[in-house]
């Protein structure tokens, strides 16, 4: 079986694929090519014009011709809304990370017990907010938590509340609504992945705590939290940029409202781009861009911040592991 290898070796250039390889390698780039050209048209297209956009004065229809070079971004940083907009974010990106993360854990302990009867039922339905659209749970919610709403007769009924709570009418409690639920939308996924982290854990780690006396919380804290760091910055990361992007939740139940002080970065670009309620009967697609690119920069900043705190951890664990084999030597 050799001769056939050697002969096609010598017949096949180094450097080039054979012939069956090279029939292999196209009909590889057939089936990434509609991928790639979904990925260039409703990806990395939209992302580039973007750019080109922010320079301009645009509506949004017709040519782009009055080039404005950084005005909308002048404009934008000098807009008391825009600032309470990222404000706004903070708040929510801040609120849905620390409940939504801390809670999930605490779940997570909880039904990775081995012990646990029911625990696969109870991992599915904190997983039903995950899977239910956020819009639709945005418009039960503002329905639910209205003034006249199921929440406020409930508690006016059973004598909790003297009169009803205007929930979604005043800036400070809408905000901790939006809070509240985001974060209860989002427990779901980050408790599948904090499992996802203990499961990784070997057992045997576990049970040589337990001969050598170790408690629950001795192991929690010098074993299961120690061991799951790694996965934390990964859950913070993602929730942080999802919190960034919050978008249909805050659309549907508050709309940016009481007078902006639940509107976030990216409704803040939605309300600009799409709508002419602020623009004097046009839309501003150009101004809106310009949030956008700012907005893409600054989740980007936040990524790299990230990036740079995994590489540094990793430079002190090469720098350890090298140290302690000069050590052995």
């Amino acid at each position: 079986m050799k001769v056939p290898t050697e002969i096609s070796q010598q017949t096949v250039p180094k450097g080039k694929l054979s012939p069956r390889n090279r029939k292999k390698a196209i009909w590889a780039y057939v089936f990434l090519m509609p991928q790639i050209i979904v990925f260039f048209g409703l990806s990395a297209y939209p992302i580039i014009m973007s750019y080109v956009y922010s320079f301009y004065d645009w509506s949004g229809i017709g040519p782009l011709n009055r080039f404005i070079g950084l005005d909308n971004y002048r404009q934008l940083l000098t807009s008391d809304r825009f600032w309470q907009s990222f404000i706004n974010s903070i708040y929510y990106v801040a609120g849905t990370t620390v409940i939504s993360v801390g809670f999930a854990l605490i779940l997570a302990i909880i039904l990775n017990d081995q012990k646990l009867r029911g625990k696969t039922l109870y991992r599915t339905v904190y997983f039903l907010p995950v899977v239910t659209t956020t819009a639709v749970i945005g418009i039960v919610m503002n329905n639910i938590f209205g003034l006249n709403g199921l929440f406020n007769d409930l508690m006016t009924t059973f004598g909790i509340l003297s009169q009803p709570v205007s929930w979604l009418t005043d800036g400070v409690l809408a905000m901790i609504l939006l809070i509240v639920i985001g974060s209860w939308k989002g427990l779901g996924i980050n408790m599948v992945y904090w499992l996802a982290g203990l499961q990784s854990i070997p057992n045997d780690l576990y049970e040589s705590a337990q001969l050598d006396g170790a408690g629950f919380w001795k192991t929690l804290f010098h074993i299961t939290l120690p061991l799951l760091k790694p996965i934390l910055s990964v859950i913070l990361l993602l929730s942080i940029v999802g919190g960034i992007n919050a978008f249909d939740l805050v659309k549907t139940l508050t709309n940016g409202g009481p007078y902006y002080q639940t509107e976030t970065l990216d409704l803040f670009i939605y309300n600009y781009a799409f709508s002419s309620e602020f623009s004097g009967g046009q839309t501003r697609m150009g101004y809106a861009s310009a949030a956008g690119v700012l907005l893409g920069l600054f989740t980007f900043f936040i990524s790299i911040l990230f990036s740079i705190g995994a590489f540094s951890k990793e430079i002190r664990q090469f720098r350890l592991n090298r140290k302690k084999a000069r050590i052995g030597k």
